[in-house]
C-alpha cells in the first residue's frame, strides 16, 4: 500500500507511478481492451505495457479474467483487485499533486518570461534605433592631410 511519509522518489519512480495510475484509469472504464489498444492510447510500446501489467498483477493490484464476450481475442479483460482500487486512489492524489506542482512551476516560469520580454522591449523602446536593430558602425574619421605647400617642388630662390 501507499505509504504518505516515503522519502523523496526518483524521477523514475514518479513517471513508473504515473504509468500505473494512467494504466489503471484506462482499465478501470475499458477493461475489456487488448494490449495494443492500451499501449496506443498510453503512447507506449505493446512490450513496455507488457512489462507494465505483469508488475501490476505481481503487486496484486490488476487480475486478467476469463470473459468470452471481450473484443480482446484470447477472451480476458484486465481487472483492478480491492488492493488496486485502493491504491488507484492514492497514486490519484500523488499524481494530482505532482501535476499541481508542474502547473505552479510552469506558471512562474512563464511570469518570470512576460517580465524578461517586456524588459527587453522597454530598453529596446529606449533605443534611439527603432525596431531595436543594432546602428552600422560608422567608418573612422580619416586622419587630416599633412599641409601641403603651394609648389611642393619649387625652390624658394
Amino acid at each position: 500500500m501507499h505509504e504518505p511519509n516515503q522519502p523523496l522518489k526518483s524521477r523514475q519512480s514518479k513517471l513508473q507511478e504515473d504509468t500505473y495510475y494512467q494504466v489503471m484509469h484506462i482499465l478501470r472504464d475499458s477493461p475489456d481492451l487488448t494490449q495494443r489498444e492500451l499501449a496506443e492510447r498510453l503512447g507506449v510500446s505493446v512490450s513496455g505495457l507488457n512489462y507494465c501489467l505483469k508488475a501490476l498483477i505481481n503487486k496484486g493490484w490488476v487480475k486478467m479474467q476469463n470473459f468470452s464476450y471481450s473484443k480482446n481475442k484470447f477472451g480476458y479483460v484486465y481487472i483492478l483487485t480491492a488492493k488496486g482500487i485502493a491504491e488507484k486512489a492514492a497514486l490519484t492524489g500523488d499524481f494530482l499533486k505532482r501535476k499541481l506542482e508542474e502547473y505552479d512551476a510552469l506558471k512562474a516560469e512563464i511570469e518570470t518570461l512576460k517580465a524578461e520580454l517586456s524588459a527587453e522591449r522597454a530598453t529596446q523602446a529606449r533605443s534611439p534605433c527603432s525596431g531595436g536593430a543594432v546602428p552600422p558602425e560608422r567608418p573612422a574619421a580619416a586622419a587630416p592631410a599633412a599641409p601641403q605647400r603651394p609648389y611642393p617642388f619649387t625652390s624658394s630662390n
